[in-house]
């Protein structure tokens, strides 16, 4: 992948020197920076959402919120330094890999996905890199593969990063605690290409990066404010949706809901429309999720609500298992019911791993519609 005329692009936007950029990647792998007219006049980056959950919307990021993210970043871990992309280039976590490069004046290496994600690749590319400082933003389904590697080399090269950034989608604790026990030093990210990707780290919030639980219409909601927030996007009617001001401070309302500790720390705890009514009883698909997650023989679960005559919804399951074969998800769903009670799935579809986008986020929507026709057809 020759990168060259991105990094120029992007560098001549990021000066004020070019217009603003879109970064597509032909079928072949080759990154092409398009320009866009946003009407925004420090637009620099125009990226789309991931479309887990909808229609992608192309989000406006301007040089000041770009460069806020990046020096905050580098606070965050304690320097700067080179970067390794292995995440898809059109997307907020891989576009910020060369940001972050370009402020820091160091070269990123990317890792070569022509035959997709792999160990072999990964590490070929780790070791590619000369600064004593780096970095790499990864997903939690690459995170679990390069630690199911049995090479050795795979292991090393991992321990030598300052920092993992994690994120894209939940990690489990089962995959936190064997980075932790590997001796890797994994941060935790949240955010969204409407805010120039993670702006809280391990449940903290960036420096100039603001965090609050809505109230009223918005209740539970996590709303994300500050210096990295996007000026919108191109759609003005959805970025009246999704984007307010307030006290001198822009915010964007998240699909979120979360809480917040005492001291400040974000938790997490599911999507605002992941509630599940199944015969008048209510339950969040976020935390069935994490129940099932706890089942031995669980690697990874999706949970949804799908239509259902008898219950209005229906508990459904779409789970990844060391053992995906009719057996092994018997003995997972033998072991349901004991666990969740009423809200234990009534559906599963199994897998050795989840459906995943290109960026690395589940596949919401896809495996929505597996679920539905399979729970139809029983």
């Amino acid at each position: 992948m020759d990168i060259e005329p991105v990094l120029k692009a992007l560098a001549a936007a990021l000066e004020g020197e070019g217009p603003a950029v879109e970064i597509t990647v032909s079928a072949n792998g080759q990154p092409t920076a398009v320009p866009v007219e946003t009407g925004v006049e420090d637009a620099a980056v125009v990226v789309r959402t991931s479309g887990s959950t909808g229609t992608p919307k192309a989000t406006i990021l301007t040089v000041d919120a770009l460069a806020a993210s990046s020096v905050a970043t580098a606070m965050a871990l304690r320097g700067e330094g080179q970067w390794l992309l292995a995440l898809p280039l059109q997307f907020v976590a891989g576009i910020q890999v060369l940001v972050r490069s370009l402020y820091a004046g160091t070269r990123p290496w990317v890792m070569d996905q022509s035959n997709g994600f792999t160990p072999e690749a990964f590490t070929a590319a780790a070791e590619e890199l000369t600064d004593k400082i780096r970095f790499t933003s990864l997903v939690p389904t690459q995170l679990q593969r390069l630690l199911d590697s049995p090479a050795p080399a795979t292991l090393a090269v991992l321990r030598r990063f300052n920092a993992i950034l994690l994120g894209g989608a939940p990690a489990t604790p089962a995959l936190r605690a064997a980075a932790r026990d590997a001796g890797l030093t994994v941060v935790t990210t949240y955010g969204s290409a409407e805010t120039c990707g993670g702006c809280v780290y391990d449940g903290t919030p960036l420096d100039g990066v603001e965090v609050r639980i809505g109230a009223g219409e918005l209740a539970g909601r996590v709303l994300l404010g500050g210096d990295t927030v996007a000026a919108g996007y191109l759609d003005a009617e959805a970025s009246a949706q999704a984007f307010f001001e307030e006290d001198g401070i822009r915010w964007y309302v998240t699909g979120d809901l979360g809480e917040l500790s005492d001291d400040g720390k974000l938790t997490v705890l599911g999507r605002a429309d992941d509630v599940i009514i199944t015969g008048g009883v209510k339950g969040s698909a976020a935390y069935i999720q994490s129940k099932l997650e706890t089942l031995d023989g669980v690697k990874a679960a999706f949970v949804a609500g799908v239509p259902s005559r008898q219950w209005g919804q229906a508990v459904a399951a779409y789970l990844a298992l060391d053992d995906p074969s009719e057996e092994g998800l018997q003995r997972v769903m033998s072991q349901r019911e004991h666990l969740l009670g009423v809200l234990a799935p009534k559906t599963a579809c199994v897998d050795r791993e989840l459906l995943m986008l290109p960026n690395g986020k589940p596949d919401r929507l896809t495996m929505i519609e597996r679920l539905s026709a399979l729970h139809r057809g029983q």
